[in-house]
């Protein structure tokens, strides 16, 4: 670390270094407010996503029980056609969520299929759907996660490191100049006696 000039120019450097990094730390902490509501909104939908999949999991499961002796593969009955992520600016963190979605279901005769089996193929459609939904708000959950860590980051790094070592340096510079304004007070005066015992002799 260079070694600090206790001169009146670096006192001005100081000077504005701090007011500048007094007005980073209101928008960082800021920044950091906001990501956290995100995080506590995506973390209520991720809850509300995956307690809705559970449900419809187990609805699944209860009403087309007759699923287990019939012959049908429901891995292949629906498949996800397309799926596009869109990205939205959150306080410069880019965030994904679900743009197009599509799915395919596998071609199937109405007459010689079940009756139940349309609801079947719907569920099936809504929960591939939520999966996607799951994934995404998981995603967006790392992102703040990481996003929130560097932000508090920066602003500990102004408020417990820059602005304190900033203001010590401005309190050591003031006190420099003032011990030397003080010194130079008290040689002019040395000064003076000097001229003035010499004048008399």
């Amino acid at each position: 670390m260079a070694k600090l000039a206790l001169n009146k120019s670096t006192l001005n450097r100081e000077g504005k270094n701090l007011k500048a990094y007094r007005q980073f730390v209101p928008a960082l902490d800021l920044k950091r407010k906001q990501l956290m509501a995100a995080r506590v909104k995506i973390r209520n939908d991720l809850l509300v996503f995956q307690q809705t999949l559970d449900t419809l999991k187990l609805q699944i499961n209860e009403e087309f029980s007759v699923l287990a002796t019939a012959e049908i593969d429901v891995d292949r009955l629906v498949k996800v056609e397309a799926i596009e992520l869109d990205y939205y600016n959150l306080v410069g963190l880019q965030l994904p969520k679900l743009g197009r979605f599509s799915v395919e279901s596998q071609q199937y005769s109405k007459l010689a299929t079940p009756l139940w089996f349309d609801p079947l193929v719907l569920n099936l459609q809504q929960s591939v759907r939520l999966e996607a939904e799951v994934m995404i708000a998981q995603r967006q959950l790392c992102l703040l996660d990481e996003g929130l860590r560097k932000t508090t980051q920066r602003l500990n790094l102004f408020d417990k490191v820059l602005i304190p070592t900033t203001e010590k340096n401005i309190r050591k510079i003031k006190i420099a100049l003032s011990d030397a304004e003080r010194a130079g007070v008290v040689r002019a005066k040395i000064a003076k006696n000097k001229r003035r015992r010499l004048a008399f002799t």
